[in-house]
């Protein structure tokens, strides 16, 4: 298996509450259900304030590299990377468990 972790940072101005970004997040609360690679499949924003803290994260696992792969090439998570390109930066870890 191969776990899937992203965090993302909203950029400088951008609050939650933009249509963009509520976009952005219904875009990936839905990924969950759209591809079948993904066995585990969490979205949710941070509850913590502490200001080394990134705004979102997603939490994923498939079952292997292939999987994975085919996950980042579907059209409905491409779609959802161009939307936060728009407003956030993120960082990614991807490791077998």
């Amino acid at each position: 298996m191969i776990r899937h972790l992203v965090l993302f940072k909203l950029n400088e101005g951008v609050s939650r509450d933009e249509p963009r970004v509520v976009a952005g997040v219904k875009a990936f609360k839905e990924l969950g259900g759209q591809v079948p690679e993904l066995e585990v499949w969490e979205s949710a924003w941070n509850i913590s304030d502490r200001p080394i803290a990134y705004d979102f994260a997603i939490n994923a696992a498939v079952a292997d590299h292939d999987a994975l792969q085919r996950y980042l090439d579907h059209p409905a998570h491409q779609a959802g990377v161009a939307q936060w390109r728009e407003f956030a930066t993120w960082v990614i870890a991807d490791y077998e468990f």
